[in-house]
């Protein structure tokens, strides 16, 4: 069996990022889907990257995935990594393991081992759409628990990334942290995400304010490459600490680990080499007692797919990403969808990843390009304090 054919599928919601898949087709007519990580306005170099590697993996055995992503990495990048190359060999090697899994009749989990859990916990993201008041935080976070949701993420920091904001600022982040755990009560999971935006000694003084709230955890405080300010950031505090979505293979989390400098990664599947290298990252992690819980921002058809085969397998997995504002885009497109019940998965039993997409219903969600963002002006920097 051979890859004969490589595509790219772009599908636009009206909210969010696009959607990056990939389709791989063999000479004996299995197709596997597999799916790219993708940020605004950097689609198409994740895409240009999969139509180069395309070249070279035409004409490849899918089982040889292994010798694939190793020859990929050190042949044709030259051993110089990215984001770009990572979200493309990502999706590659997803749809890789789909066939796999469809030719020998299997889901992807029980050629890594077998399942140690039936069901994957999930919890909520993208809930909150604009809320600005507290009031309209509380309403979103009690509407979404209403569904069924155990567990609430969000990043409570309004306003541009900036590494050393105000204080008012954090007292106002402080304040919708307290405001969703009014609303939802003590046994909804909080966790609170920072997307890598603060200092360390920020970081630490937010994460003092909040404390009393009880968060599951804090979620990259700070930029996951400086191992020693995760760390500072974990010993001044008693919320468990979460690092790793911008990180990419094994080697970016070594030090992390070996440092103990967090409590649990969330590598995203779809960019951090796939299937069997976030399988090996939690297997890296296990025996630091560092649990993992994958993240997801994707979409909750094919990465989602994916996770639920990697996480099935993983004894100290804790709990997945699920993005609610794609569900009715996902569902669509979804030949079978995924469908969560209360705040759970239950693990797909098709052979592969376990979901099909329907090519005819690509149309309606067409790829484009969003709006152009509010990137900070000169001027703003002078009115900002």
């Amino acid at each position: 069996m051979k890859i004969i054919d490589i595509e790219t599928f772009v599908i636009h919601p009206p909210r969010g990022k696009n959607m990056l898949f990939v389709k791989l087709t063999t000479d004996n007519g299995i197709v596997g889907w597999g799916e790219a990580y993708t940020q605004s306005d950097r689609d198409t170099a994740a895409i240009a990257h999969i139509e180069q590697l395309g070249r070279y993996l035409e004409g490849r055995d899918p089982f040889n995935i292994r010798h694939w992503m190793n020859i990929a990495y050190e042949d044709f990048a030259t051993k110089r990594g990215g984001m770009d190359l990572w979200c493309a060999l990502s999706g590659i090697e997803i749809a890789m393991w789909d066939i796999v899994g469809k030719a020998v009749d299997q889901p992807v989990y029980n050629l890594l081992g077998g399942p140690v859990r039936p069901a994957i916990r999930l919890y909520a993201n993208a809930w909150y759409g604009g809320a600005k008041t507290l009031e309209e935080w509380a309403l979103a976070a009690t509407e979404t628990v209403k569904k069924g949701f155990t567990a609430l993420k969000f990043d409570p920091l309004s306003g541009p990334w900036r590494a050393y904001p105000n204080f008012e600022d954090l007292e106002q982040a402080a304040a919708v942290v307290g405001a969703v755990r009014d609303a939802v009560g003590g046994k909804v999971e909080l966790l609170i995400e920072i997307h890598r935006r603060l200092a360390p000694m920020n970081s630490i003084r937010f994460a003092h304010m909040i404390e009393r709230y009880r968060p599951y955890w804090f979620e990259e405080p700070n930029p996951s490459e400086h191992v020693p300010a995760l760390k500072e950031v974990r010993d001044a505090t008693d919320i468990p600490i979460v690092t790793g979505e911008a990180l990419y293979t094994r080697e970016e989390f070594r030090d992390v680990i070996d440092q103990r400098a967090v409590d649990i990664l969330n590598p995203d599947i779809c960019i951090c080499g796939g299937i069997l290298e976030l399988v090996q990252i939690a297997d890296m992690a296990a025996p630091h007692y560092i649990a993992v819980s994958p993240h997801g921002n994707n979409s909750t058809a094919v990465g989602l797919a994916a996770a639920l085969q990697a996480s099935a397998v993983m004894p100290n997995f804790l709990i997945y990403e699920y993005f609610v504002h794609n569900q009715e885009i996902c569902d669509d497109i979804s030949v079978k969808p995924l469908v969560p019940s209360g705040s759970y998965m239950e693990l797909p039993t098709d052979p592969g990843i376990g979901i099909e997409l329907d090519e005819s219903k690509f149309a309606k969600y067409a790829g484009d390009q969003y709006p152009k963002r509010n990137l900070r002006t000169l001027e703003d920097e002078r009115n900002w304090h």
